[in-house]
């Protein structure tokens, strides 16, 4: 179950938003456009019980706070998808294409997770600063962008590089600098890590295990992981393939 908050200042929840507005248009901005923010707890999440498909004039789904994640099946193993803050969730598409393969979608929150609902009157509110919109459009195609390196690591052959690459990858958005190395700030299983890089949980837990046994990653308590090599792999044997974990 969702729990429903008042509304609030959507350039209060994500500043960012409001960067190509001039001073004044900004405040204005701030007291204008108005959103109701919604959380739920870890488990499984259906974005459509809070911006309905139907309702063809929503903006989407701004992620606040927390992890989501989105699994595509077409058979086995599943594909998925992280979203965290920042992110903008399209629950209506007005060219939605015929599926000619059948597909199933689970959404389930990793953690805690806020979004704040950008429906019908917020796209109304926002008529008055594109500014704002503009930034939305650069957040999808910052998406779409993403979904390319992950999908340019899934094809590196061998898993093992594979699941580093993407511990790296992941590290650009999630990680931090610690004293023993970069930590990736987010609990991922082996099953969860085999889903983004298409590979077989079995086969993850054998790479991870050669990655720690090599000194180059590590499962901290918390689930996270630490990234103890000096850099990405490939840096050095291929600088253009390793453009892929920069992006």
């Amino acid at each position: 179950m969702f729990e429903i908050h008042p509304l609030q200042s959507l350039l209060g929840l994500d500043p960012d938003l409001g960067q190509l507005l001039s001073p004044e248009r900004r405040s204005a901005a701030e007291q204008q456009v108005s959103v109701t923010v919604a959380t739920a707890g870890p488990g499984q999440w259906r974005p459509g019980q809070l911006c309905p498909a139907h309702r063809a004039s929503n903006v989407g789904l701004l992620v606040v706070s927390g992890v989501l994640v989105r699994e595509m099946r077409l058979l086995d193993p599943p594909s998925a998808e992280l979203f965290g803050p920042g992110d903008i969730i399209r629950t209506w598409h007005a060219d939605a294409a015929p599926q000619m393969v059948s597909a199933s979608t689970e959404w389930r929150a990793l953690e805690r997770t806020s979004v704040a609902v950008m429906d019908g009157s917020t796209a109304m509110a926002l008529r008055s600063y594109p500014e704002v919109m503009a930034v939305v459009l650069d957040r999808l195609n910052a998406r779409a962008e993403r979904l390319a390196v992950t999908q340019a690591i899934s094809q590196i052959t061998g898993v093992e590089t594979r699941v580093e690459a993407l511990l790296w990858h992941l590290s650009q958005r999630w990680g931090k600098v610690g004293r023993d190395g970069v930590i990736v700030g987010l609990a991922l299983s082996h099953r969860m890590i085999g889903s983004l890089v298409g590979a077989r949980r079995p086969t993850v837990s054998t790479a991870l295990a050669r990655l720690v046994d090599d000194g180059r990653v590590v499962r901290r308590a918390d689930g996270s992981w630490l990234l103890t090599a000096t850099e990405p792999p490939l840096a050095q044997s291929d600088p253009a393939r390793a453009a892929v974990l920069a992006a």
